[in-house]
């Protein structure tokens, strides 16, 4: 745990173009989570849901707030967002409608990879599985893999009630 709590991970540019542009994130960091969801809707209207980043607090993250998108949702394009106090500035690596979103950020010394891939599972049905990692030094003293996990649930929950209303 130890060194856990002292690992910075790669540079927030790495994360972008080596982990999170390659479909993956930071398997060395201390705080991940993956989690998944069957949403009883096509695939089109879940990617619509997801990327429609200005209603984020009604699709996906509840309490999320001060969206500002510099280009839009494209990748490499910038964006910065706000909840519980911590604004973090971001950018998007993959934007393949409708079947991958993935961005890294920066908030509070964390350095983010996160990722949402869609699968269409039949006419009128879409796995969704989020991706995330966290790192940054001692971070893990207020923040760990098991709220990150009730953060992963709540925002595919939101989602799903999104897409299925």
């Amino acid at each position: 745990m130890t060194n856990s709590l002292f690992y910075t991970g790669p540079s927030i540019t790495v994360l972008h173009e080596e982990y999170a542009k390659k479909s993956r994130i930071d398997d060395r960091a201390a705080i991940q989570g993956r989690r998944e969801i069957v949403i009883a809707a096509p695939i089109e209207r879940v990617w619509q849901k997801l990327s429609d980043v200005p209603s984020w607090d009604t699709n996906l993250e509840p309490g999320v707030k001060d969206i500002q998108l510099e280009n839009g949702v494209t990748v490499d394009g910038r964006f910065t967002r706000a909840k519980s106090g911590a604004k973090m500035k971001a950018r998007f690596a993959v934007v393949d409608g409708p079947h991958e979103i993935a961005w890294t950020g920066a908030a509070f010394g964390a350095k983010v990879v996160h990722r949402f891939t869609l699968e269409s599972t039949g006419e009128n049905s879409t796995r969704v599985v989020v991706e995330e990692s966290m790192a940054g030094p001692l971070f893990g003293l207020f923040f760990n893999s098991k709220k990150l996990g009730a953060v992963l649930v709540e925002s595919l929950d939101t989602l799903k009630r999104a897409s299925e209303g």
